[in-house]
């Protein structure tokens, strides 16, 4: 399986950095959370990772010829726009386009890769409806299908949970964690801080560009950082189910 190594990566915007000298890695099996304030450059740095802005540096993604790239990392944008009212089903099966080179018609493999993504994001009786029908979560849901759809060593989802229920955001962070249990190398971005702290390996917290510390969520979620980069308090609580990670008023004088 193939990971994600990025060196010195930087983006500028009118000469701001606004993705400053990062260097990281995200090696197969391991589900890492990219977090950070509003505007922190989270998005800007997935995005240049791949290829889809001018950077400089390294992404070992980048790299890589278009057909390549496309079949070794799949990308989940923030944006939820459904252009066509096709199929929810055919939605999905959009994640299967690298494979499809030459006008080659969905095989078995295909139609298998599809019918796994709709279970595993509990779509399975949503694939005859119009993908425009559904609703805000619903069209959510059916992107990260696609995206599983691709079967990508490595995925990238920026904010793939925002405006789901809350079964649905735990049901997806387990799909995220399963696939780093199928030894893919996993990026996700969130707001969620406690959602990241629980289900992510570890967790790279960016602010104004850089990265500022990089490690596992209990590391990473001390009261220094969160009063420095959040400007609120932190609260870990343990539980017979396991840790909890919750963001409570109050910021440190």
């Amino acid at each position: 399986m193939t990971g994600l190594r990025l060196e010195h990566l930087t983006v500028r915007r009118s000469n701001v950095r606004v993705v400053d000298d990062i260097s990281m890695s995200i090696s197969p099996g391991e589900f890492v959370g990219l977090i950070g304030p509003n505007g922190a450059g989270k998005t800007t740095l997935m995005r240049a990772a791949l290829g889809l802005l001018p950077f400089e540096g390294h992404s070992s993604l980048a790299v890589l010829p278009p057909n390549t790239r496309s079949r070794t990392a799949a990308w989940l944008p923030q944006e939820r726009d459904v252009a066509w009212p096709v199929s929810v089903e055919t939605l999905v099966a959009l994640g299967r386009t690298p494979y499809l080179a030459g006008g080659r018609k969905l095989s078995a493999a295909d139609r298998s890769a599809i019918s796994q993504a709709l279970s595993r994001m509990d779509l399975a009786a949503f694939s005859k409806r119009t993908a425009t029908e559904l609703s805000g979560g619903e069209k959510a849901r059916a992107l990260i299908a696609r995206a599983l759809a691709q079967e990508a060593p490595i995925i990238l989802a920026d904010e793939p949970v925002a405006g789901l229920d809350p079964a649905h955001q735990i049901a997806a962070m387990n799909v995220f964690r399963s696939l780093a249990g199928e030894n893919r190398a996993v990026l996700v971005s969130l707001h969620d801080l406690g959602l990241a702290s629980r289900y992510c390996d570890r967790l790279i917290l960016l602010h104004q560009g850089k990265v500022v510390t990089d490690g596992g969520p209990r590391e990473v979620l001390n009261d220094a950082i969160m009063h420095a980069v959040f400007n609120v308090g932190g609260h870990w609580s343990q539980t017979p189910d396991g840790a909890i990670f919750n963001a409570i008023e109050g910021a440190e004088a």
